[in-house]
């Protein structure tokens, strides 16, 4: 404190010296409170990486129309907030309706044609077995009884042959034992021929049976193909209505009432607003201690909000190499650029929600080492 001046006090110092004098007192209190301030500042920051490279990510869904059609009505607007298999557009079905009826009538005229078909087969198969088993066996049977007959009388005739040589049966008797073993050699060759017929019929038989088989089948796949048809018509009929795959946000509608769309045409997008995260882009210089996670605040610069998140994962390349035109050091000149790595940032539940974020805006990521 300095002394005032009064008659009888020394002089004062020039004015000069005082303020020197000040500036001194000054740099000997400020010195120390800087000194601190930067210590502190430096076991703030020693545990902290940061950086202002960071947005918010989220899926993107577009939605497109599967059939051809003229949109009947629109059910949505733009920034309208949407649940998941809500209608978003209807378009006309009335093609789909009719092809649908033509593809159903087609069907049943494919099942009248099986069911005649499956008989028919059956019918040649129970003929065949019939075959198989009365007329062959009754063939075989009777060409047994002719051969056993056959060689009846050809030995009754070798017997009689020395009588009549001797004359010791009559010429008469002689030739009724020969004309018995001739009816018996024709008899026989009758019921050969007749077994050979009956086998012959059961290959035709066989072969009816096989075509019949053949048409049940072709008649079966032509009832798989109109199935088919159906299924497919009944499909595209459900395409008319379009659905939301999932909720969120409805953005960049381009389609209007009235409009002729085509199979893929993009409608309008969505935008899930509970399914965000960060994408911060951190020096390579930086991660050199940052883990799967670890704890990271998120300060909004839309709204100011600071939120809570943890790390997720880090990007297998650094964002300059996964580009659409990495750079290429072609002239041979090199300038050494530190590189960024994006690093997955996942939010806290509920966090993005409180906090309104859309993917795109602008946040700065610190992470928590420790």
């Amino acid at each position: 404190m300095e002394t005032p001046v009064t008659p009888d006090s020394p002089a004062q110092p020039p004015e000069g010296l005082g303020v020197k004098r000040r500036l001194r007192r000054i740099a000997s209190l400020g010195l120390p409170l800087l000194a601190l301030l930067g210590l502190g500042l430096w076991f703030n920051t020693r545990d902290r990486v940061s950086t202002e490279d960071a947005q918010v990510d989220g899926h993107l869904v577009t939605v497109a129309s599967r059939v051809q059609g003229s949109v009947l009505a629109l059910r949505v607007r733009d920034n309208e907030a949407v649940l998941r298999d809500q209608v978003l557009v209807t378009l006309d079905d009335q093609d789909c309706r009719a092809a649908l009826e033509k593809a159903r009538a087609e069907l049943a005229e494919a099942q009248a044609r099986t069911t005649a078909s499956t008989a028919d087969a059956q019918a040649a198969r129970e003929a065949l077995e019939a075959a198989r088993h009365a007329e062959v066996a009754v063939a075989e049977a009777n060409l047994a009884a002719r051969t056993s007959a056959r060689t009846k009388a050809r030995a009754d005739l070798e017997r009689m042959k020395p009588l009549a040589q001797r004359r010791e049966i009559s010429a008469q008797t002689f030739d009724a034992y020969t004309t018995t073993a001739e009816v018996a050699d024709q008899e026989f060759e009758a019921a050969r021929k007749r077994l050979e017929a009956v086998r012959e019929e059961v290959n035709i038989r066989q072969s009816g049976a096989t075509s019949a088989r053949a048409r049940e089948q072709a008649t079966a796949s032509t009832i798989n193909r109109a199935r088919a048809a159906v299924k497919a018509l009944e499909l595209q009929l459900g395409y008319c209505t379009i659905t939301a795959p999932t909720g969120g946000l409805v953005t960049r509608r381009t389609v209007e009432p009235g409009q002729i769309v085509q199979p893929g045409q993009a409608l309008m997008m969505l935008v899930p607003m509970d399914d965000v995260w960060v994408t911060a882009n951190f020096k390579e210089t930086q991660l050199r201690r940052v883990r799967p996670g670890q704890r990271v605040e998120i300060d909004v610069d839309m709204n100011g909000r600071r939120l809570e998140g943890r790390v997720d994962s880090i990007a297998g390349s650094t964002g300059a190499r996964i580009s659409l035109f990495p750079p290429e050091n072609a002239a041979g000149n090199f300038v050494k650029v530190v590189q960024r790595v994006p690093v997955k940032i996942l939010l806290d539940p509920g966090e993005a929600a409180a906090a309104g974020l859309r993917p795109g805006l602008n946040v700065t990521a610190t992470i928590r080492l420790r």
